[in-house]
This record gives C-alpha cells, sequence and structure tokens, in this order.
C-alpha cells in the first residue's frame, strides 16, 4: 500500500511538471527585440535556408490576421536560378543572390454567399482587402526570418505594373492572383542595422 501510494504521487508530480509552462530562455529574443532589431538585408552568404526553415518562415505569414478569415494569400517559393534571375530583371541583383526567394501574392476575388441570403448558391465577389491581408503576411514572415537568425527585405511589386507583369509571366500566376511583393531570403552577408523610425511627432492624442 506504502508503495502504491508513493507511485502515484511520483505520477502525479511528474504529470505536473510536464504541464508547467516552460521557462523562457534567457538568451532567446523577445517578440519586441525581434520587431526592433528588424532590418533589411540585401546581401546573403551562400548557406542554404533549409526547407524546415522555408516551413517555418511560411506558417509564420500564414498565422497573419485576415479579414474575415479569408486568408486571401498564395505563396510561391523560388529556388531555381533561371526563375529568381527572371524575377530579379534589371533591379534585383538581390533577388538572384538570394538561396530562397519568397512571393506572396493575393487572390483578389472571392467566392461568397450575397450578404442576408444563407440559401443562395457562393458567388465570386472582389476581396479589397487582399493586398492588407499579405501584407500582414509579409511582415509576419519578415520577422521570423528575424527571430531565426535570417536576413531579408520587401521588394515591392504591386501596385507597379512594369514590376507585377514579369512576375505574373515568370511564375504562371492565374488571372486572380496578383503578387504583392518578392521578398528574397538568406543569411546576412553584411553588416546591416536596423533604423530607429519613432518619431513622437507622428503622433495624435484624442484628435488630431
Amino acid at each position: 500500500m506504502r508503495f502504491a501510494k508513493f507511485f502515484l504521487l511520483f505520477s502525479l508530480l511528474v504529470a505536473a511538471a510536464a504541464c508547467a509552462p516552460k521557462q523562457k530562455d534567457a538568451a532567446e529574443p523577445s517578440a519586441l527585440d525581434v520587431i526592433f532589431s528588424r532590418k533589411s538585408v540585401r546581401s546573403y552568404t551562400d548557406q542554404a535556408v533549409t526547407d524546415e526553415q522555408v516551413e517555418m518562415l511560411l506558417r509564420a505569414a500564414m498565422a497573419a490576421p485576415t479579414g474575415m478569415n479569408v486568408q486571401p494569400w498564395r505563396f510561391v517559393v523560388v529556388r531555381d536560378q533561371a526563375v529568381k534571375d527572371a524575377l530579379a530583371g534589371p533591379r534585383g541583383g538581390m533577388i538572384a543572390q538570394a538561396p530562397v526567394v519568397f512571393v506572396i501574392c493575393g487572390e483578389t476575388t472571392m467566392m461568397r454567399k450575397p450578404w442576408g441570403q444563407p440559401d443562395a448558391e457562393p458567388e465570386e465577389v472582389m476581396n479589397g482587402l487582399w493586398a492588407l491581408d499579405c501584407s500582414a503576411a509579409a511582415e509576419n514572415l519578415l520577422l521570423a526570418a528575424e527571430a531565426m537568425g535570417l536576413g531579408a527585405v520587401w521588394t515591392a511589386a504591386y501596385p507597379y505594373e512594369d514590376r507585377m507583369n514579369p512576375i505574373c509571366e515568370a511564375l504562371g500566376l492565374p488571372a486572380n492572383v496578383t503578387p504583392l511583393c518578392v521578398i528574397p531570403c538568406g543569411y546576412p552577408g553584411g553588416d546591416d542595422q536596423p533604423k530607429d523610425k519613432w518619431k513622437p511627432e507622428n503622433i495624435h492624442y484624442d484628435k488630431w
């Protein structure tokens, strides 16, 4: 009986330890550390970005907020050098150099039932929030890259047709999918530093 009580107590202690919240590593950066240390990285080493790292970056991107939970974002992951060269064009040596490139796109239309008609068939309507949702996803990816010791930079596509059209052609995007931005990513090859963008004069309280 005494052994049974000891075993039960031991089991409860083990279960409690397993359920206890893990202590944060003192060396692990906080969310605010990552936000304030994020910077635009435009040169990269030859060190490869693994498939596991790519998946983690995409998981972070897809954790972004999205209006009505539509999740219009679509991602094209590019490693092929010929495709990277096509995306880079005359302006983007950093895109050609990066080990991996993320093209963040959005579906500009969505299927939805007409308002107030729950029994109606869904119909295709414009999604006016796609660029906002995809921007949130892009920011999440950039912050995740910083947290993982990688470097990345947002290069705009939308709304510039001279940038979007070559991307659409190079990637074979459907007509209802628009590229928002191209994000080259890799291990930093330089000593880029974050910018201090704090400007109290841009803040208004209660009224303008």
